[in-house]
């Protein structure tokens, strides 16, 4: 997969919870084809290469191969590659959890639930499929159900990407409005992943939200002192300091902001005195 740094700096805007964007669909999505990512199975050998099968064999090439292609956002090449390896191979699970992330990115979220659905229907236990299909549901605001699949990801004690399905968790609640759960989500992601900027603008947004405003000021300062800053975040650290009095560091975060994003909405709603915006 395209790096996480890669990802964050072509992201636009952070304040999601229905994300169409192909930054964001990377970053929230699971493994694309990670066989078995996060599954248990005590019995299970290493498997080498004289265990596939060649069904299996040549099915994984095609998926390999639109992955890729996925990856490069060439969708409908990758989705064509993905149908290929499904001929080859009608069980492969990891198939259909990248059909189904290929249909989140083409808005079919009817195709994207049958593609998840018969992926967890051949291997229920993978913590990257069940993060994926509860993402989804998240996106048809089915936020009750999403969570029970992110839970069901979160309780199995291998899955290496805790902190990421926190977050979506935690985006899911606030869009629920659920917004003391989400924030208990947004700190434990942040205590797995405290350089992610996602996870630290919500929870500073969370956190202003309640007027707990010097722990708000810690996560979007920390933020806007970093690499990742952007119109939202300053615009956010604005309130913020605005909100603590402290026309210094407020004044500060306007000038970045009139001079990296002049165009942006966040400094036309400063101008108009919008801070409820």
């Amino acid at each position: 997969m395209v790096g996480l740094v890669g990802r964050w700096q072509q992201w636009g805007r952070w304040t999601l919870v229905a994300c169409g964007s192909v930054a964001c669909l990377a970053v929230l999505q699971g493994c694309a084809t990670n066989p078995g990512s996060g599954a248990s199975d005590s019995n299970a050998g290493m498997v080498t290469p004289s265990d596939e099968p060649e069904t299996r064999r040549r099915a994984r090439i095609r998926l390999e191969l639109a992955s890729n292609y996925f990856e490069n956002g060439q969708t409908a090449v990758a989705l064509d590659e993905v149908k290929q390896a499904l001929v080859s191979d009608p069980n492969y699970a990891d198939a259909f959890n990248l059909r189904g992330l290929i249909y989140m990115r083409l808005n079919d979220l009817g195709q994207a639930d049958d593609s998840f659905r018969r992926a967890l229907a051949l291997r229920g236990n993978d913590a990257n499929l069940l993060h994926n299909y509860g993402w989804l549901l998240c996106q048809q605001q089915k936020y009750s159900d999403a969570d029970q699949y992110f839970v069901r990801a979160l309780a199995i004690p291998s899955y290496p990407a805790r902190a990421k399905t926190l977050m979506a968790r935690g985006l899911c609640q606030s869009g629920a409005g659920q917004f003391a759960e989400a924030e208990q989500s947004m700190l434990k992601a942040y205590e797995l992943d405290a350089a992610n900027p996602v996870v630290g603008y919500h929870l500073a947004a969370l956190l202003l939200r309640r007027n707990e405003l010097t722990r708000s000021q810690f996560y979007i300062r920390r933020l806007n002192n970093g690499q990742f800053a952007n119109s939202e975040s300053l615009w956010l650290g604005i309130k913020v300091e605005r909100a603590l009095g402290d026309t210094v560091a407020m004044r500060q975060l306007v000038d970045q902001l009139r001079k990296r994003f002049p165009e942006s909405r966040e400094l036309g709603a400063y101008e108009r005195g919008a801070f409820n915006e």
